[in-house]
């Protein structure tokens, strides 16, 4: 599979879409996170999908711009943000912005989706000024019940982050996210049948085929929002991880590479 072949529509957590309230819970929680970086910065996200933090990042930053590689998925946040915000199309391996411009680079579940991670950490050494961080969020690998996108190049836990941005000069902390021993008794009933599907191959590829599945999981599913505010959800900060081992402890890994 090629990047230019990807349908990113159909794995992709669209505004409007039928998720989970953990789904929109995470995705809130990833945004306040970043605003602890954010504030008054100049700042790019990578990947932004259809924007749902958008609105929120623009509020907090000193200077703000997101695209993505898909044009149709950003049809869809233009739609949404109209005139308030312009949308750019680019690949995170080859981004258009000046050498030493940016004090942040976000990119949010997504960095399994870029078939070079390398030249995307060498873009962000090269646009970012000294100091300045890239914050990575994604799914945990490393989980035993894990289950991958189909349009997926290569996940990315813990030490694998610290390799793949220690090569560029990069100091890395990793935090972990949704604790899996917080989730209640049926998702953990359901661990050990959804790892069994995974390795079977029968987990549905889209986000419509999973859908039935979360009904099962979580029950009453919500709407994605189109924009995301400071207030939807309390803020919890994530607990600080030990970089040199695997986490498996966490649903979600965040980590924020520092340009030294």
């Amino acid at each position: 599979m090629s990047l230019a072949s990807a349908n990113f529509v159909s794995v992709t957590e669209l505004s409007g879409d039928e998720v989970t309230d953990e789904q929109v819970e995470r995705m809130c929680h990833r945004y306040y996170w970043a605003a602890n970086y954010c504030k008054g910065k100049d700042v790019v996200e990578v990947a932004c999908g259809t924007g749902q933090g958008v609105g929120y990042l623009v509020s907090i930053s000193g200077s703000f711009e997101a695209g993505d590689y898909s044009k149709e998925i950003l049809e869809i946040a233009q739609q949404h943000y109209g005139e308030r915000f312009k949308f750019k199309q680019f690949d995170a391996q080859d981004m258009p912005f000046p050498d030493n411009s940016k004090d942040v680079i976000i990119l949010y579940e997504a960095i399994y989706y870029i078939p070079d991670a390398s030249k995307f950490v060498s873009e962000c050494s090269r646009i970012l000024r000294p100091g300045g961080r890239v914050l990575v969020v994604t799914a945990n690998k490393d989980l035993y019940d894990f289950n991958p996108s189909p349009h997926s190049f290569m996940y990315y836990g813990v030490t694998e982050l610290v390799e793949l941005f220690s090569v560029c000069n990069f100091s890395i902390k990793c935090f972990g996210y949704m604790p899996i021993n917080k989730t209640n008794l049926k998702q953990k009933i359901l661990r050990p049948i959804k790892k069994i599907v995974v390795s079977l191959g029968l987990m549905p590829k889209t986000m419509a085929g999973k859908k039935l599945l979360k009904r099962l999981v979580f029950g009453k599913m919500v709407q994605m929002p189109g924009e995301i505010t400071e207030d939807m959800y309390s803020y919890e900060k994530p607990v600080q991880l030990e970089i040199s081992v695997p986490d498996k402890s966490h649903k979600v890994v965040y980590c924020v590479a520092e340009l030294n």
